[in-house]
């Protein structure tokens, strides 16, 4: 569970907030005022009883017969993410990764701004990405402390990452996404949000692996059909 004010939310019901966020900015870019429990969950990719439901930790929302306020609900989503105010980044690691995520054209509009990008190759240090001079993570505590840094990315090979996530939060950050292949070790108050690239695509792997073995049987119990005179499988 996680504290918002005086309620406690789960972590999954956190994790599915953006979702609806985000299908709620994009019905109000195609002018739509008002929608539905079971719209907006179709947008989100989640049941109507789980989106009603996740909705309910955050207060009463919604009229019977009308449906939610997609102006105020998307506010009010906001607000609890804590996006009403920016929160400061900065991208540890900026090879090809880290440069596609310095990049990134999203931040601003969703509350976030990237002010630092740390290296420690000496060919990268010195250079810019999205206009921004690349410091040697040597730094990185100097240079944390001077920009007010809220939030790390970290884009570092795995076998540096647990370093440079302990000096991370030794500098007072709590909050940490991490693309690094290696699950870090790290004090219970802090936050850290692992994105693993090959992983999730090892999963979609099985499941192709999965539909494939699926299929051979299906082919298999065709050709044992066909082969049989009554169309029953052959003994």
């Amino acid at each position: 569970m996680i504290e918002l004010g005086e309620v406690a939310v789960p972590a999954a019901t956190v994790a599915r907030l953006p979702y609806y966020l985000r299908a709620l900015r994009d019905l109000a870019s195609r002018g739509v005022t008002t929608t539905s429990s079971s719209e907006l969950a179709e947008r989100s990719g989640v049941g109507s009883a789980q989106l009603r439901k996740d909705l309910s930790y955050l207060g009463s929302f919604g009229t019977r017969g009308v449906g939610y306020d997609v102006e105020s609900l998307s506010a009010y989503i906001s607000a609890a993410l804590g996006l009403e105010s920016e929160h400061r980044l900065a991208i540890v690691g900026i090879g090809n990764l880290g440069h596609a995520l310095a990049n990134y054209s999203g931040y601003a509009a969703r509350g976030f701004q990237v002010v630092a990008l740390l290296d420690a190759d000496p060919q990268v240090v010195g250079t810019r990405a999205a206009g921004i001079e690349v410091e040697h993570v040597d730094g990185l505590e100097q240079v944390i402390a001077a920009k007010k840094v809220s939030m790390v990315v970290l884009a570092t090979p795995g076998p540096v990452a647990q370093e440079i996530a302990e000096r991370v939060v030794d500098s007072g950050v709590r909050e940490i996404l991490s693309f690094a292949p290696v699950a870090l070790q790290l004090p219970d108050d802090v936050v850290v949000r692992s994105v693993d690239v090959a992983g999730e695509l090892q999963i979609l792997a099985f499941h192709a692996a999965a539909r494939a073995a699926a299929s051979r049987a299906e082919s298999a119990e065709a050709e044992r059909l066909a082969a049989s005179p009554n169309g029953t499988p052959a003994r």
